[in-house]
């Protein structure tokens, strides 16, 4: 409040800043704070206001000063001013009143986090701390991206495959690469030139990686060039002749090639290609962009390169896929195919890419692709052949080439049927034109071509009829009847079916067996199967009744199976009827019964066949009977609503909190209770009417984090009746605990200097424990000690510049944990100086012993 008064009294006194000059005194630089922060950010003060603790605070760099970050109110009614120790003092102060505030800005290149101590103080004397406090810098996005480069170049060959990488850029942000402000997005602005209006080229807005896109990878093409086989010379020499073999007629012998217009146009082309220089002379020059913000926002900064790209001419491509007709004739080896590696030296070699045992291809030296063997189609349709080029250290030269060889089909298989006999099934008086069945046969030749395409006729028909009985559809082999038929006439019929291909044919059997039709109904042996009772507790599985029926109709066909259904009255589905269809059939319980749920049960259970009725032939009371069940009650134990009790709860949660209510009623609708056992700790306690679990004391990750309860739901008229339910408690870990040393004390002996490990614990886990870092307090470094860390846990101090005398040093170390908190904590280290020498009884100096100095060292 003495701030707030001081500022109102400063503009009562100041009201027009502009036509006065001020002298910004300490005081009146405190006391314009709130009034500039209060236009600067629009936030109120009270907002800033905190108990007398350890405090952590984040201040963007570049923050307009002076401004206030924090004000400290003590409880010691004495207090009157503070004390600041640590990093940073030049730039951060603190008013009389409590107020911590920037007076120069702070730049977080410079300095990541100040760590401070304050102190409360009541006329000079310390009443209050020290407690630390830690200021994040905030970075602020005031460095734009840029490249490593001006300007890049690259080559790419023809045909590269789209999304494959053949060069990248690379860019960098002097800003915090932990913020979006240090996170880079790549953009392709432009592509010169663009004729097509077609992007052939892609940047990876992340990696920076330029790659092909698809129609780059159809499109791109390079300059046209002579092509030099395997071993070559690409001398002028060579190229004249080369020349005369393309362009005959066009250098009359007369005429120098060198004055030969056509031979000079192509030497230059010639010569331009094969030293085309990116930067000098590209094909396309591609302008790239990098933001920072991940491109995402408008306000982004941004810097830009370019790429000069020549694209080469790939001789290295497949030629694939190659069509070579099974059992084919003529003389092996035989050439199939030709690769050629733009490298002319290269060294060809073939592998299979299925790795199997035969592989009947090689290549020559010259990428010449040989077939040493016939194929066979049925045995294997296609092969994968990879095609690798290297140098002769044996490094690849191109990216590996797939060729697939397809084995054409030719007619060398006859057709087969799928069985040794067909067995079809029709029922009589089924009407004319009825389908009986398919026969299926196959052949292993090409299903795609005429080889595979097989034709039906029926040869013969046993016993024979005039005309036939059945017909078969030429190009499926559906076979139908040509009349009703009738099972006292013939029960089976015999055929004989052809099935072709245009080369070869096979026969094929076919039995067609005439079965009843269901012109009988299952009849129940009665009707009414009585009235039943049962407890709800009888078990699963037990068998209440057999019930049986018959039926009249062929006991061969599936007229005769009967099968039982519950149609009515089995609520929730508690019975069931198991039958084996032979007219058997046992009632049993498939459900718990709850007599709380249903007290009783009328079951309709009907018999039907599995074969439709006969037309106009409808199923009766004979096919129904009826069971009567009732369901007497059992006193049961009460049930939890669920299985599974979990719970998950921070160890700082408030006494007296409610975890959990767990849920349980009685079935038959009696009073009941709960109770809570197995809390060794006392930190639980349960509303035995309610079932609300809550705390009943602090809990404490670090002693335990986890740990069951059981909770038994009871009748309280019957406690016996009981129930049980496991509950785990899981503690979540807050940052209550701060690094501490192990050990505050070493000796060091100086004769036999041994730096000291310095070791920290902490009772949290992650992410507010280890690693820890260890700094000298203030972050400064000190002339006679040196502190690096050695591992999460520890530090290692060395003593650098020796003292004249024994002396006793108090090291002020912060150890902080992963999260930033931590204090500083003071470490003492003894420093002895050996003497060698002592006074002996007649005031005379003696040199020690051996014995004497290790018993010195020793106590060293």
């Amino acid at each position: 409040m003495g701030l707030l008064r001081s500022l109102s009294s400063l503009r009562s006194d100041s009201l027009d800043l502009s036509a006065k000059t001020v002298i910004m005194t300490p005081m009146v630089h405190l006391l314009l704070l709130p009034l500039l922060f209060s236009i600067a950010g629009g936030k109120d003060l009270e907002e800033k206001k905190g108990p007398f603790e350890n405090t952590m605070l984040d201040v963007p760099e570049g923050t307009p000063v002076p401004y206030p970050m924090h004000q400290f109110q003590v409880t010691h009614p004495g207090v009157n001013n503070f004390r600041l120790s640590g990093e940073g003092r030049e730039k951060i102060k603190i008013s009389r009143d409590g107020w911590l505030y920037l007076e120069k800005s702070l730049d977080w290149s410079q300095e990541e986090h100040y760590t401070i101590m304050v102190e409360a103080l009541a006329d000079d004397e310390v009443v209050e701390g020290p407690i630390s406090v830690i200021i994040n810098v905030l970075d602020v996005n005031n460095n734009a991206p840029y490249f490593n480069q001006t300007d890049y170049t690259a080559v790419v060959r023809e045909n590269k495959a789209a999304g494959v990488p053949f060069t990248r850029v690379f860019a960098l942000d002097q800003d915090d690469p932990k913020t979006p402000n240090a996170r880079l997005s790549y953009s392709l602005v432009s592509q010169i030139p663009n004729k097509q209006h077609t992007l052939l080229f892609q940047i990876n807005p992340n990696t920076g990686e330029i790659s092909t896109t698809e129609e780059g990878e159809r499109m791109l093409k390079a300059r046209e060039g002579i092509k030099y086989g395997r071993g070559e010379d690409q001398s002028i020499e060579t190229l004249k002749t080369k020349f005369d073999e393309y362009c005959p007629g066009n250098n009359p012998q007369s005429i120098p090639y060198e004055a030969n217009p056509f031979f000079t146009c192509v030497e230059r082309a010639e010569m331009r290609r094969r030293n085309a220089d990116p930067l000098e002379d590209p094909d396309y020059t591609l302008i790239v962009r990098v933001q920072d913000l991940g491109g995402e926002s408008e306000n982004a900064l941004s810097g830009n390169a370019r790429v000069h790209i020549v694209v080469q001419q790939n001789l290295w491509f497949s030629p694939g896929p190659i069509i070579v007709k099974e059992n084919l004739l003529g003389n092996y080896p035989m050439v199939i195919a030709k690769v050629q590696s733009n490298d002319p030296d290269a060294i060809y070699s073939l592998v299979q890419k299925e790795r199997e045992l035969k592989f009947p291809f090689q290549i020559t030296e010259d990428g010449e692709i040989l077939l040493t063997e016939p194929l066979d189609r049925e045995d294997k349709n296609m092969y994968i052949l990879v095609v690798f080029a290297k140098d002769n250290n044996d490094q690849e030269l191109e990216e590996p080439l797939e060729i697939q060889v397809i084995v054409g089909d030719v007619n060398d298989n006859a057709p087969m049927c799928e069985k040794e006999e067909s067995v079809f099934e029709v029922q009589e008086n089924e009407p004319v034109g009825s389908l009986v069945g398919k026969l299926l046969a196959h052949d292993i030749d090409d299903a795609e071509t005429l080889n595979a395409q097989l034709t039906y006729t029926i040869l013969s028909q046993n016993p024979p009829t005039t005309p036939i009985v059945f017909s078969i559809d030429a190009a499926s082999g559906e076979i139908r009847a040509l009349r009703s038929l009738q099972r006292k006439e013939e029960q089976a019929y015999h055929l004989s079916v052809k099935v072709s291909d245009p080369a070869f044919s096979t026969d094929c059997k076919v039995i067609i067996k005439v079965i009843d039709i269901n012109n009988e109904l299952p009849l129940f042996e009665k009707t009414d199967y009585g009235n039943h009772t049962l407890a709800e507790d009888t078990t699963v599985g037990h068998t209440l009744l057999t019930i049986t029926a018959t039926d009249a109709d062929d006991p061969d066909s599936g007229s005769s199976l009967i099968e039982f259904h519950i149609s009515s009255g089995n609520d929730g589905n508690v019975f069931a009827v198991e039958t084996d269809g032979k007219g058997v059939g046992h009632l049993v319980i498939a459900k718990p019964l709850d007599y709380e749920s249903s007290k009783d049960y009328k079951l309709q259970i009907d018999a039907r066949n599995p074969e439709p009725l006969m037309k106009n032939l409808e199923y009766g009371r004979e096919s129904t009977a009826f069971v009567s069940v009732s369901v007497t009650d059992v006193d049961e134990a009460p049930e939890f609503s669920l299985d599974i009790l979990d719970v998950t709860v921070p160890e700082n949660t408030t006494k007296g909190s409610v975890l959990l209510t767990v849920e349980a009623k009685d079935p038959e609708g009696k009073e009941i209770g709960f109770k809570l056992d197995g809390d060794t700790r006392g930190w639980l306690e349960i509303d035995a009417a309610t079932g609300e679990i809550k705390t009943k004391d602090n809990l404490d990750r670090e002693t335990l984090e986890t740990f069951e309860v059981t909770v038994t739901a009871f009748e309280k008229e019957n406690p016996e009746k009981s129930s049980e339910r496991v509950v785990s408690v899981r503690l979540l870990d807050v940052n209550d605990n701060i690094p501490r040393l192990i050990e505050k004390q070493a000796f060091i002996c100086v004769k036999k200097p041994e730096p000291v490990i310095i070791k920290a614990q902490d009772g949290d886990s992650e992410p507010f424990s280890k690693p820890f870092t260890f700094t000298f307090a203030h972050g400064k470094k000190t002339p006679n000690w040196d502190l690096k860390p050695i591992d999460d846990t520890a530090a290692i101090l060395t003593l650098k510049k020796i003292p004249t005398e024994d002396k006793t040093f108090t090291l002020p170390i912060n150890i902080k944990d992963k999260a930033g908190m931590g204090v500083t904590q003071s470490f003492e280290v003894v420093v002895f100086i050996v003497v060698i020498k002592r006074v002996n009884k007649g005031g005379k100096r003696k040199t020690l012993t051996e014995e004497e100095e290790r018993e010195r060292n020793v106590m060293m």
